[in-house]
């Protein structure tokens, strides 16, 4: 089988069947991993959102997305 590092801790990882939280080394190290993304420490770059209406800036056009 081949072996990848854990993106966590860099510690080699069997990439097979027997690695239950591959590409991570443990269900520890996965953990970590989900709670950097959650606290946006990882970013995909791009260009800036335009405003959609919905940002609170200008509540006179949500009615625009109210159901019927």
């Amino acid at each position: 089988m081949p072996k990848v590092k854990c993106p966590t801790c860099s510690r080699p990882v069997e990439w097979g069947p027997d690695s239950p939280y591959r590409p991570f080394c443990s269900e520890r190290c996965k953990k970590i991993d989900l709670g950097a993304w959650a606290a946006e420490k990882f970013s995909i770059p791009g260009a800036p959102l335009e405003n959609d209406g919905l940002s609170g800036d200008a509540p006179d056009k949500l009615d625009t997305y109210k159901l019927q």
